[in-house]
């Protein structure tokens, strides 16, 4: 069964940034709620479910696919490791995408697995439980399977239909809770209520699986984002899960929010705003829970705002502190720097002087196109990562 390049299964666009590195299996196709204001994803697609079959065929299909990588490894003399010779190999010789994609899964080792698309808890308990199990017998050695659901899905679960679940074999569970705050959930179409939230968080808890929450800075903009701070992190107060991961707002002019942009009916913030609101948000979550913030994705300003609850809380805000104190000039630089890919830290703009000088230059010529010029490159900038 040497090379059989042209196996494939199917794959749904989108990932947690953390999964970049894990096995992708595509459980259901695109969202069932697909509403929400802010997101881009999937607007022109419908949502459909995936028959049992039809998974697991494409399970089967990615089990084939690791025995053939396997196998060509030892043929080419790499006793059945994934090297760099293997990896290669198949890069250079037309194999699939698919094939490429388990290359490099098992070439980084994860043994991590992420079910795609948006919310595969919509599918019947027994359905899931069955795809759930199947997986874990073909890929026996996997260490963890996560997918993507939304609050009001899961609080349709039952808590036994749920621990059923994770007794087949779903480690963690990544949630998009965006705002704890009910006016502005009602406002993006979210099609959730901040109770609904904290019953889901706990749910998922209760029944043995890790939760991720994800939550949206800037989402409430200049009418709403005191309230979508406070009232977001006294939500998580009462959930208290493993992670809370930060995804700042952009508004690409394919989502819909784009439009009350447009006339003047939402407003957002700038990076600076931006800050401040995360810096009330951190204040607000209270000392007792022991969640983890990280805010790994590059529409983030701040990326070293991570840390474990309540230890590290104050070096959080410290981070924030260290960006506010800065001289404006130097918040630009760093602002352009950041979007541009180049910084990932405010002490990365003391790293290489030739980079500041040549940030700066470009600031002083943008400066002297118009008084709006600096805004409109680094949203430019930052729009290119949504």
């Amino acid at each position: 069964m040497i090379s059989e390049s042209n196996l494939s299964f199917e794959q749904g666009p989108i990932r947690p940034p953390n999964e970049a590195r894990s096995l992708l299996l595509r459980v259901t196709r695109n969202c069932p709620w697909n509403q929400c204001l802010f997101c881009p994803v999937y607007k022109e697609q419908k949502f459909s479910l995936r028959t049992v079959e039809e998974v697991k065929k494409d399970i089967q299909t990615a089990r084939d696919i690791t025995d053939d990588i396997k196998a060509l490894s030892w043929k080419i003399g790499e006793s059945g490791l994934i090297t760099n010779s293997v990896i290669s190999y198949i890069l250079n010789n037309n194999h699939s995408y698919s094939y490429q994609s388990v290359a490099m899964w098992l070439y980084y080792g994860t043994g991590e697995c992420f079910l795609q698309d948006a919310d595969n808890f919509i599918m019947k308990s027994r359905d899931f439980v069955e795809i759930l199990r199947f997986l874990r017998e073909k890929f026996p050695d996997l260490k963890r399977v996560t997918t993507y659901s939304r609050s009001r899905t899961v609080s349709r679960k039952s808590l036994s239909e749920m621990k059923e679940i994770k007794e087949a074999g779903l480690d963690r569970v990544h949630i998009g809770l965006e705002s704890g705050c009910d006016p502005l959930l009602k406002f993006i179409k979210k099609g959730v209520t901040a109770d609904k939230h904290i019953d889901a968080g706990k749910k998922v808890i209760e029944a043995g699986m890790s939760l991720s929450e994800y939550i949206m800075p800037g989402l409430g903009g200049e009418a709403m984002w005191k309230e979508h701070a406070v009232d977001t992190a006294m939500v998580l107060n009462q959930i208290d899960p493993h992670y809370i991961r930060l995804r700042s707002l952009r508004v690409p002019m394919h989502a819909p929010l784009y439009q009350k942009l447009m006339n003047g009916e939402f407003k957002t913030l700038t990076d600076d705003q931006v800050v401040e609101e995360i810096k009330l948000f951190i204040e607000t979550l209270d000392n007792n829970i022991t969640s983890t913030i990280t805010s790994d994705h590059i529409m983030n300003l701040l990326e070293e705002i991570k840390g474990k609850l309540p230890d590290e809380k104050e070096n959080m805000l410290h981070v924030i502190k260290k960006y506010q104190d800065l001289p404006e000039s130097e918040r630009i630089i760093y602002r352009i720097g950041r979007r541009g890919g180049i910084y990932s830290s405010t002490d990365d703009l003391y790293q290489d002087q030739s980079t500041y000088d040549k940030i700066n230059r470009s600031v002083s010529e943008l400066s002297s196109k118009g008084p709006n010029e600096i805004e409109r490159f680094i949203n430019e900038m930052a729009n290119r990562y949504v």
